[in-house]
Order: C-alpha cells, then sequence, then structure tokens
C-alpha cells in the first residue's frame, strides 16, 4: 500500500492551548483508517489540520507533499476532500444546488458522480428541489457527505458523520460509507461513535488529549481492556 497522507510528530495549539501533541498517523491508499476519542481528544484539529486549515509543526503531506502552503482549495482539486462536523450547506439552496456547488474544482463527470449519491442517498433525488434548511439532521448529514463525494475525493475525511444521528439514518450512512469504500475512495473517519468506527475502519488510532494512546486493527483494540472498559461499555 502507499501512503496517502502522512502526520509525523505534528503538534498544533490554540494560543497557549496545546489541541495536538506530536501525533503520528498514516493512511494508506484503499483504507477505511478511523480516529476515535472523547469530545476534546483533537480528532477536529487532526481532521483539519490535514485538510490545511491550521498552522503546525511537524509533518503533515498528503501524496508526499507538504501541505503547508496550499490553500484547502486547492487540496480539494488533488482530491482530498474533507466533510466537516459542521456540514457547512446552503440552507437557502436546494439539495440538488449544493451538491452541484461541491463540484466546483471538478467539472468533468458531474452526471455520473452526481447519479452516484442519488444511488447511495436515495432521499436526496426524492428532495432535489427542496431547501437544504428545511431537511432533518440526518438528511442534511447525507447531504453533506454527498456534496463533500461531488468533489470527486481520493481520500475523504470524515468528522463526526453519525454525531447525533436516530438509528435508521445510522444504518443509511453506515451502508452509505462501505459503498463509497467499495467505489475506491479512501477515507479518514473521525469519529465519537466507536463501535461504528470499529465496524468499519482497517485501522484505528485512539486520540486523548491530543496524543495517539493506542492504535491497531479493530479486531486487536476490541481486546484491550482499557478500550473495552471505557469506550465500548463492556
Amino acid at each position: 500500500m502507499t501512503d496517502l497522507i502522512t502526520v509525523e510528530d505534528v503538534r498544533v495549539s490554540y494560543g497557549e492551548v496545546a489541541a495536538l501533541r506530536g501525533i503520528s498517523a498514516h493512511v494508506d491508499d484503499g483504507e477505511i483508517v478511523g480516529v476515535i476519542g472523547p469530545n476534546g481528544a483533537g480528532k477536529t484539529t487532526l481532521v483539519e489540520t490535514i485538510s490545511g486549515f491550521h498552522d503546525y509543526e511537524g509533518r503533515v503531506a498528503y501524496r508526499d507533499r507538504e501541505v503547508a502552503g496550499h490553500h484547502p482549495a486547492d487540496l480539494v482539486a488533488d482530491g482530498l476532500v474533507h466533510c466537516a462536523e459542521s456540514r457547512d450547506l446552503f440552507g437557502h439552496l436546494s439539495v440538488e444546488d449544493n451538491l452541484e456547488l461541491g463540484a466546483y474544482r471538478h467539472h468533468d463527470g458531474v452526471e455520473d458522480r452526481l447519479a452516484f449519491v442519488y444511488d447511495l442517498f436515495p432521499v436526496l433525488e426524492e428532495r432535489a428541489d427542496q431547501n437544504a434548511r428545511t431537511m432533518s439532521g440526518g438528511e442534511q448529514q447525507m447531504l453533506a457527505i454527498g456534496r463533500a463525494l461531488m468533489g470527486d475525493p481520493d481520500v475523504l475525511l470524515l468528522d463526526e458523520p453519525t454525531l447525533g444521528l436516530a438509528p435508521v439514518i445510522l444504518g443509511d450512512i453506515s451502508d452509505g460509507l462501505d459503498e463509497i469504500r467499495d467505489a475506491g475512495v479512501t477515507v479518514l473517519l473521525a469519529e465519537q461513535n466507536v463501535t461504528f468506527t470499529m465496524n468499519h475502519a482497517d485501522r484505528v488510532y485512539l486520540l486523548e488529549n491530543g496524543k495517539v494512546e493506542r492504535e491497531g486493527d479493530p479486531k486487536t483494540l476490541r481486546g484491550d481492556e482499557y478500550i473495552r472498559t471505557a469506550y465500548l461499555g463492556e
């Protein structure tokens, strides 16, 4: 496998507050890599740093090119697409308008990608003309993921995609993630939902207080007494 993302001894601070404290990780081509941990552990900061939104110490590379100095939009054009926890939809625009805006850096193959997104989440096609702000939280999450996919990602950075979702919507997102991977998209999944992450990821990093405390494949980590007790409720 080839590393698409490399993070080496990365440190990020917000003023005097250290958010990442020497994190090292990697994402290989074709993987789903999970990043778990409690609220405030540094998951979102890590994803945002990889996406080019934060200054940092250490090394962050995408396709062996340093992220520092590249605008996030340029990284999107190179296939690194970030689906933020906040979703950042255009609420006054329709579902289809939101999706088409996701393709602003990749104009070729838009119809094929739109068909893929509608196949992935049929409710979006049913509500193509509906304003995004009138949709449920789960439907908005599907739209946010769909819009990210319209950017034709090689790597999709998903930040808390299951946060606050009802179980039925969680199942739709779960099925969609499997199909996204089958389509050849590499995924970095930052999630508080440990069970969801373990069910999908090839490898998992546990972040606590801005540091990697555990890493390994889901089978190994499920056997870790600390993770079983603190995160799986066993």
